[in-house]
C-alpha cells in the first residue's frame, strides 16, 4: 500500500486520487486551467454514480490526492452539505455521471485553443493532421450554450453525450468537455484536443487552403489511435514520474 494511502485510512480509492492529482497539476503547468474555475472528475462505482472532484475555488496548482471531494450525483442533499462542490460543477458533472454511465472520466476546461475554436460559428474540427483526425466522428458541437451549468444546463449537456463514440464536447461559447475510461485515457485526450485545436487555429491565421484529409484516411487515423496500445497510460505515468521527481506533494 502507498505510505499516504497508510496514513489516511479513510480515504477510499487512494491510486485514482493520486492520478486525478497529477491530471490537475499538469493541466496547470499547460496552462489549461482558468482561476479557481473548471473540474475533473472520475466515477468510482460500477454505475458512475459516485465520483471523485476537486474542491470548491480551489486551484488545480495546489490540488492533493487528499484533497479531492466524495460525491455521490444520486444525492439530492450534496449542496447543502458543509464543503460542497462548486454549483455549476455538481450541475455539469453531477448530471454527467448520473446520466451517463459510461462516461468514467470527465474533464471540463476553458483552454484557449479549444475555446478559441468553440467561438467561431463554425466549431467543427477538420482533419488536417494527425491529432486532429483523431478526433474525427468523435465529437460533437454543442451550439445551444444555455448560460452557466447549473443543473438544468448540466442535463442538456449530459443528453449529447450518450452516444459511446463521442468522448469531445466542443461548447459552443464556453470552452471544452472530455470524457474517457480513465485518469489517463481522458487527460490524454484532453491534452491532444487542446493540441489539435491550437494547429487548427494556427493554420487558419495563414489564411492559405486547407490541406484536408479524406473522410477515408481521417476515420483509418482515429481507429489506428484509438487501438495504439498503452499510450495514455504511458503518458501519465511519465507525468507522475515528473512529479515526483521534483518532490511534488501531489501525491499525499
Amino acid at each position: 500500500m502507498n505510505t499516504q494511502a497508510a496514513l489516511s485510512p479513510n480515504l477510499t480509492h487512494w491510486q485514482e486520487r493520486v492520478d486525478m492529482a497529477a491530471a490537475f497539476r499538469w493541466t496547470e503547468r499547460l496552462h489549461m486551467h482558468e482561476g479557481v474555475a473548471n473540474h475533473f472528475s472520475l466515477a468510482v462505482n460500477e454505475d458512475g454514480t459516485q465520483f471523485l472532484m476537486n474542491p470548491n475555488q480551489a486551484h488545480f496548482r495546489r490540488i492533493k490526492a487528499s484533497s479531492l471531494l466524495l460525491l455521490d450525483a444520486d444525492d439530492p442533499k450534496t449542496m447543502e452539505r458543509p464543503g460542497a462542490p462548486d454549483p455549476t460543477a455538481w450541475g455539469l458533472h453531477g448530471s454527467i455521471h448520473r446520466l451517463c454511465p459510461h462516461a468514467r472520466c470527465v474533464m471540463h476546461v476553458h483552454s484557449i485553443h479549444a475555446t478559441v475554436l468553440a467561438c467561431l460559428a463554425d466549431s467543427t474540427l477538420p482533419p488536417i493532421d494527425q491529432n486532429t483526425a483523431t478526433f474525427y466522428g468523435r465529437y460533437v458541437v454543442d451550439n445551444d450554450f444555455g448560460g452557466l451549468a447549473f443543473e438544468d444546463e448540466g442535463a442538456r449537456c449530459a443528453g449529447m453525450l450518450t452516444d459511446p463514440k463521442v468522448k469531445v464536447m466542443i461548447m459552443g461559447n464556453h470552452g471544452v468537455l472530455v470524457i474517457g475510461d480513465s485518469v489517463a485515457d481522458t487527460f490524454n485526450r484532453l491534452y491532444y484536443f487542446e493540441r489539435a485545436a491550437e494547429t487548427y487555429i494556427r493554420a487558419l491565421q495563414t489564411g492559405r487552403e486547407l490541406r484536408v484529409l479524406s473522410d477515408e484516411i481521417a476515420e483509418k487515423t482515429a481507429q489506428e489511435l484509438e487501438d495504439y496500445p498503452d499510450q495514455a497510460e504511458r503518458h501519465l505515468a511519465e507525468l507522475k514520474a515528473i512529479l515526483d521527481d521534483e518532490g511534488s506533494n501531489y501525491a499525499t
